[in-house]
């Protein structure tokens, strides 16, 4: 099954405040973490959702495995 692909414009509005949705992007997948209690609200800690986080990931104290847990829902462009 091919993932929908979105702009950052639209990820932008997938951040739990202008639409239902709490997104967030790395390397070039976009991933759907509104399940999470740490993502209440579109925000966690100093990141907020329906942004990119590939390049904030290198001073996260977790590693890229976080992204498993979620799931997958398009690509961005």
């Amino acid at each position: 099954m091919e993932l929908p692909t979105y702009t950052r414009s639209q990820l932008a509005l997938r951040n739990g405040q202008d639409k239902p949705q709490i997104w967030v992007a790395y390397k070039g997948l976009i991933y759907d973490v509104g399940e999470s209690r740490l993502w209440k609200n579109g925000k966690h800690y100093e990141h907020w959702a329906g942004q990119d986080l590939t390049a904030e990931l290198a001073d996260a104290p977790h590693t890229e495995t976080v992204f498993e847990k979620f799931t997958v829902v398009g690509t961005l462009k």
